[in-house]
């Protein structure tokens, strides 16, 4: 082979190296593309918006969250429509019993000593249930007692007569005692109504003066029971429920008629006593002229908790205090028991409500009709400026509103076209996703961060 044929064939065995390692290096880039994680043919979804602005959404003002962020930010959701709108000032209260109402005396109804005690403190009772055994030592009841015992005594003599004289043939002599007998039957059946109504009157009850006519023995023992609550109508549908407030006596203890043998306390209804001042009595006069009602919240250190609604103002105090210039007014508030729980065979119940728990009563100010308005906690207000964040398919948008009025929990928003009617927006969560945005646009990386051009 020559020279010029011999570089020839050199040449043709170098572009044939070179071809075949162009295309290995194809293949070996094809096969790696198939296999990276963004590929279709691979198991996770492509992330279509990887590198792409979001049609219809503006980065400085949109944002998005995951479902866990969402529960971490508390998220709830909340549907814009028009309703109406009561604004309302807020004054403090507090949960008072009712005078006359709330505590029942329960005193003893005669001399005696302290046999037996039913109840311990804190127990719930209900009416006609025992509280007390007291073995009697009134002189003035033991007479009585025994004077109506031998009346009875008396008259069972008198009948047998009668029944005697009646069974004889008549005769002069026989009718004449007949009639005497009836007249002397006349005297001790007045005398014993007479002293069936002293018996009474020493706070025996009809049962015990029956069971010493029948039983032709003296009352020894008195049992005193639970009474009657005062306002047992309102409560027919349940049986009254009283709690043992205090208990002033102790076994073996001697008590005169009309001490004191405890206290029971009916919570069923309390008041809650409010105190306003002069400048809100105008208020409180409309609301009661109008038949408006009123709604309370309760608070435990400082925060809101559960609200009672539609309640009822009864009466406004009629005199202002000196010192406070406030005046007080009256609120009905219904309880109920939320524990009920039995204890070594007592009874022990726990009510929703207590007196000393701090309110805070909600005096409508105006009604207004056909208001855009949202939770207080859906609008953040930044400066001069209030946003609500507003759900937009899997993002969320920050949308400037006008605010018209507002209280406590709601605020009323201008209806300028910012917001319209079926629009879901964040109740809960919107200063956390107002605080997200703000680092997502001020807080991002810079992508040229390290680099110099």
């Amino acid at each position: 082979m020559d020279i010029e044929s011999f570089r020839i064939h050199k040449l043709g065995l170098t572009l044939l190296v070179v071809a075949m390692a162009t295309g290995a290096w194809f293949l070996l880039r094809d096969g790696q593309t198939a296999g990276r994680p963004g590929d279709q043919t691979n198991d996770k979804p492509h992330d279509d918006h990887a590198g792409h602005a979001h049609v219809g959404h503006d980065a400085a003002t949109s944002l998005e969250l995951s479902q866990k962020s969402l529960r971490n930010v508390g998220f709830q959701p909340y549907v814009v429509k028009p309703r109406p709108f009561t604004k309302t000032t807020a004054v403090p209260a507090m949960v008072v019993e009712r005078p006359g109402r709330s505590q029942l005396q329960v005193t003893a109804p005669m001399t005696g000593v302290v046999k037996k005690v039913y109840a311990i403190e804190g127990t719930a009772v209900e009416s006609g249930q025992p509280l007390f055994d007291l073995r009697l030592t009134h002189e003035d009841l033991v007479t009585a007692q025994r004077e109506f015992l031998q009346r009875v005594q008396e008259l069972d003599v008198v009948k047998r007569e009668l029944e005697r004289l009646n069974s004889v043939s008549d005769g002069v002599i026989a009718r004449k005692r007949i009639l005497e007998r009836e007249y002397e039957k006349q005297k001790i059946e007045a005398a014993l109504l007479a002293q069936r109504e002293g018996l009474l009157l020493h706070g025996l009850s009809e049962t015990q003066v029956t069971a010493i006519r029948d039983q032709r023995s003296l009352l020894r023992q008195l049992t005193v029971t639970a009474p009657v609550a005062a306002d047992s109508a309102e409560n027919s549908e349940q049986p009254c429920l009283f709690n043992m407030q205090t208990l002033n006596v102790k076994p073996g203890q001697q008590v005169d008629a009309g001490d004191s043998l405890c206290v029971l306390a009916d919570h069923a209804h309390l008041y809650i006593e409010g105190k306003a001042f002069e400048d809100d009595a105008e208020h409180l006069n409309r609301v009661l002229q109008q038949g408006w009602q009123v709604s309370a919240v309760l608070m435990t250190q400082g925060q809101r908790r559960d609200a009672e609604e539609n309640l009822q103002i009864l009466y406004l105090s009629d005199r202002v205090e000196a010192e406070s210039r406030a005046f007080h007014f009256y609120v009905d508030l219904p309880n109920q028991i939320i524990r009920d729980q039995q204890v070594d065979g007592r009874r022990f119940i726990g009510w929703k409500y207590k007196p000393g728990q701090r309110f805070e009563v909600r005096i409508p100010l105006e009604k207004l009709d056909n208001r855009l308005v949202l939770p207080v906690d859906a609008v953040v207000e930044e400066g001069a400026e209030a946003f609500v964040f507003q759900q937009n398919g899997d993002h969320f948008d920050r949308v400037e509103v006008h605010i018209e009025d507002r209280d406590q929990d709601q605020i009323v928003i201008a209806n300028d076209g910012s917001l319209y009617p079926g629009a879901i927006i964040a109740a809960q969560g919107a200063y956390q996703m107002h605080l997200a945005l703000k680092n997502q646009s001020g807080g991002g990386v810079d992508p040229h961060a390290g680099h110099s051009h």
